[in-house]
């Protein structure tokens, strides 16, 4: 999963067809590799959740899991978060 993270941002459905588990299961194993991340020297970034209908975004969340319903308009048509582990490399690239 981190290898995976390394090279793209990436929601749970696409990590979950990348390494081929449950969506379930990548929710699980999330926190975790939030953690390891800060072990190995890396980093780990997020990127909000937003609701397609309002354009609501999910930025103060804390929670990795993505909402079910947006507050504002009560839709279910969110998208994301996504996820992104940065290298020490990628990071001094971006400033």
């Amino acid at each position: 999963m981190i290898c995976a993270l390394l090279h793209k941002s990436m929601d749970q459905r696409e990590l979950s067809q990348a390494l081929g588990i449950r969506e379930k299961e990548v929710a699980q194993h999330l926190p975790h590799i939030a953690k390891s991340v800060k072990a190995k020297k890396l980093t780990w970034q997020t990127q909000p959740a937003y609701c397609e209908e309002c354009a609501y975004s999910f930025k103060d969340r804390r929670r990795l899991t993505p909402p079910s319903k947006c507050p504002r308009c009560r839709s279910s048509r969110i998208r994301g978060p996504w996820y992104r582990i940065l290298s020490l490399d990628t990071q001094t690239n971006l400033h």
